[in-house]
């Protein structure tokens, strides 16, 4: 280990950062059209995909933790985008279901990922490529076993 360690361009960390930062903010406009922010869109995708899926079960796709998905899943409760439910097999799991205001708002998703592959500027295979690696990684960081 030398101290050229420590060069902002030689770290991994901040490339994949300041690239979040930079797609979260592409999205921004895109999802404001729809009155949600990023994290909600997330959530709605899982649900869009398997409604009816408990705050674990999300919280496991994300990566989030339920001290972060709580708020956000009352949040899309008072704007009546989700229904929260304890489940009949366990009361101590909560089920999340897309209401129909819900269902009704992802017609009207559809256009976010063409929109945002136009703001990108970026071939589509090149953007497929990146995500399997990043899907890659991804794994890798949260589940060394399996990678």
């Amino acid at each position: 280990m030398s101290t050229k360690d420590l060069l902002l361009e030689n770290q991994i960390c901040f490339p994949l950062y300041a690239c979040s930062r930079a797609v979260t903010a592409l999205y921004r406009p895109i999802l404001e059209e729809l009155s949600l922010t990023y994290p909600q869109y997330l959530v709605l995708l899982v649900l869009w995909k398997e409604d009816g899926s408990s705050v674990k079960e999300i919280g496991k796709k994300l990566h989030l933790d339920s001290g972060t998905l709580t708020p956000l899943l009352k949040r899309l409760e008072e704007s009546e985008l989700v229904i929260r439910k304890r489940s009949l097999n366990d009361e101590r799991s909560v089920q999340i279901f897309l209401s129909s205001k819900g269902k009704k708002l992802k017609e009207k998703a559809v256009c976010v990922p063409g929109k945002l592959l136009e703001n990108l500027n970026i071939d589509k295979k090149t953007l497929l490529d990146l995500k399997n690696d990043l899907d890659r990684l991804l794994l890798l960081l949260s589940d060394p076993v399996e990678a």
